[in-house]
């Protein structure tokens, strides 16, 4: 097999990744709920994700907004951008995460007939966007912290008009829209699990664990949906 895939310019390595919930993929479309209870849960995978750790207002803040076209998060909760393209969520005073599609390619250097180190396996790249904002702010000479953390999480999608409801069982977060609103993202706990917990529409949120509590995550939140697959008792 890693003779094939040294010597075979036509493969794809990205076609080979296997997200942390792919064996789940199948047991979550099963335990959709629809109708006026309904709630549905779903992997969003391989997404981009840079952390990035600058000062705002500095010109090292110009220089990722410029890049980006997005304005850094003023305050706790708060996001940029939109999560159907790129978005930035505040992490802290000085430290942001962006989240953007899908990027990965394979290099040039990486392919089947490029020359390599005996006995080398082919293996992915950094996420390009974290490359551009690395490249950008040592171009502009300024300081910045910006780290590819795309494996480091995966994305779970709970939506549908029980979705709040689901989370609130392990949520400690007051999450009535008056208080948590659509664009509002925070790290929080989904019972005993660190997680980013992300309110992307009224009835939509994506909750972002480690990859390591990706399994336990969703094995949790698959419990806890299943009540409204009944009827709600009187």
């Amino acid at each position: 097999m890693a003779e094939q895939l040294m010597t075979d310019d036509a493969t794809d390595l990205t076609t080979l990744r296997r997200s942390p919930l792919a064996h789940l993929a199948g047991a979550m479309a099963e335990r959709t709920v629809t109708g006026e209870r309904g709630v549905a849960l779903r992997e969003v995978p391989f997404l981009t994700m840079v952390g990035l750790r600058l000062a705002p207002g500095t010109d090292s803040a110009s220089t990722v907004t410029d890049l980006t076209g997005l304005p850094l998060p003023g305050g706790h909760g708060e996001v940029t951008g939109d999560p159907a393209t790129t978005a930035v969520l505040w992490l802290g005073p000085d430290e942001f995460l962006l989240v953007g599609p899908d990027e990965t390619v394979v290099p040039a250097g990486l392919t089947g007939g490029a020359e390599r180190e005996p006995g080398a396996l082919p293996s992915l790249s950094t996420a390009p966007a974290a490359v551009r904002l690395s490249e950008a702010l040592a171009g502009a000479g300024v300081p910045g912290q910006v780290v590819d953390l795309s494996a480091n999480r995966t994305t779970l999608e709970l939506s549908g008009p029980s979705a709040r409801e689901v989370l609130e069982k392990g949520c400690p977060m007051d999450l009535h829209p008056r208080a948590f609103a659509a664009g509002t993202a925070v790290a929080t706990t989904l019972g005993p699990v660190q997680v980013l917990l992300w309110r992307t529409g009224e009835q939509e949120w994506r909750v972002l664990p480690r990859a390591s509590f990706a399994d336990y995550t969703a094995r949790w939140l698959l419990d806890a949906m299943t009540e409204f697959a009944a009827p709600q008792v009187p």
